[in-house]
């Protein structure tokens, strides 16, 4: 008993002593990070602030003879305006950071609006790439949707329910996309928009749906992860190798044990890796393997998905939640992924102050809704496929009698339009 006793003590000495000799260079550099930290975020704000932007709302002609892969090449030029990564200069002074657009829909009991929202600099390259997509588009800037409420919800007369969505399974895993449903019947298309548009249909004069789509281009993380998985479902082992942090571990953990036990120092480098075997692969795990590949060839976005609805207070219904909480369900699948509500996202709470919290939620949600806030949390990056998927403007075989369209048929987009370089 004595003896475990002076063991612990000399590793507890020797603990207090690395804790004497480092603590002027921990503490510092914590509370340094911490100020880079917010100081970042500071300037990042005062960067974003400064930047003016417009909204379009687009109107579609009756017919619409176009696929979804007319809306995926709109999303593919958006790509374009991906910038390089900020120097330190620029991201500490300036504040630099990607700027993003916001894909949205609207319903309500007039009808279905689509907009597209994107800084003033974008605006000649959004409008020269949907003419070139759907040369009979009605595309008019507008004020905000949004505007119409001019106080904060919610208040004493409107009361709203919304949320943020997440994936299911990690990004590189993608949800179903107009691949699948245009392989569902060989003489139509189904437009998964449809369920979307028949609820917008049954809607009150007062509800109000609002959709938004906020991307921008993602780096190359989610393409390397994608690789990662991919190489983990064959079997391949990667090599590793030791990190600093390895080394830093190892010379603590034997700095305290030095006065029980002479140091043994471990082998550097690492293992070397192994190919994997893609013949012992299930039919299930090859379908798999080629979605995730399929998904991370193709460009990236980093996205926010937001939704809200909104009633007056005295008559608020949850019956058309549930019909657009359907809508996007219908994108899950068991083996590859889905999105799902980003829990600390929705404005429900439970007890103790249930009220004051949802209230508190809401308000953050509406806000982040108005001000097109992104949510890094929600960890979400889609594929330009996934991206048309959700926002395209709707099939000719689609009956939506409340969409809001143009009622003839223009002539040639404007010859002076700015066309994007």
């Amino acid at each position: 008993m004595s003896e475990s006793l002076e063991i612990l003590n000399k590793v507890l000495l020797g603990t207090w002593q690395v804790i004497k000799w480092v603590w002027w260079i921990i503490v510092p550099y914590i509370l340094l990070s911490a100020v880079y930290k917010l100081w970042l975020q500071y300037i990042k704000k005062e960067f974003l602030k400064k930047v003016e932007y417009v909204i379009f709302e687009i109107k579609v002609p009756r017919y619409i003879e176009k696929s979804f892969r007319s809306m995926e090449n709109v999303f593919v030029s958006l790509h374009s305006i991906q910038i390089a990564k900020p120097k330190w200069k620029e991201k500490f002074f300036q504040g630099k950071t990607q700027l993003w657009l916001s894909a949205e829909i609207l319903g309500n009991g007039e009808g279905v609006s689509f907009y597209i929202r994107t800084p003033k600099e974008y605006k000649n390259l959004v409008e020269s790439h949907l003419y070139a997509q759907y040369p009979d588009l009605e595309i008019n800037e507008v004020e905000d949707y949004t505007s119409v409420f001019s106080a904060s919800l919610p208040n004493k007369f409107w009361d709203l329910w919304g949320l943020d969505f997440t994936l299911n399974q990690p990004s590189p895993y993608p949800i179903l996309t107009y691949q699948f449903f245009e392989l569902q019947k060989e003489e139509k298309i189904i437009d998964p928009l449809a369920s979307l548009l028949e609820t917008v249909s049954k809607l009150e004069p007062d509800e109000k749906i609002w959709v938004q789509i906020l991307f921008k281009p993602a780096d190359d993380s989610c393409k390397k992860e994608g690789e990662k998985i991919v190489g983990q479902l064959i079997g391949k082992k990667e090599p590793t190798k030791r990190s600093y942090f390895d080394y830093i571990l190892e010379f603590l953990y034997h700095l305290v044990r030095a006065p029980i036990t002479p140091p043994e120092w471990w082998e550097d480098g690492g293992s070397a890796g192994s190919p994997g075997n893609v013949q012992n692969l299930t039919p299930g795990e090859k379908e798999v393997i080629a979605a995730i590949q399929r998904k991370i060839s193709k460009l990236l976005f980093d996205v926010t998905i937001r939704f809200v609805y909104i009633d007056r207070r005295d008559d608020f219904t949850r019956l058309n939640i549930t019909s657009v909480m359907g809508f996007f369900r219908q994108f899950n699948t068991l083996n590859l992924n889905g999105l799902k509500p980003y829990k600390s996202s929705v404005t429900k709470a439970d007890k103790p102050f249930k009220e004051q919290k949802e209230f508190w939620k809401k308000r953050v949600l509406f806000k982040s809704y108005i001000k097109r806030k992104f949510n890094s949390d929600t960890k979400m990056v889609l594929n330009t496929e996934e991206l048309a998927t959700l926002f395209h403007f709707p099939v000719t075989s689609v009956e939506a009698p409340m969409l809001k369209r143009i009622e003839a048929k223009k002539g040639e987009p404007p010859l002076n339009l700015p066309i994007a370089k």
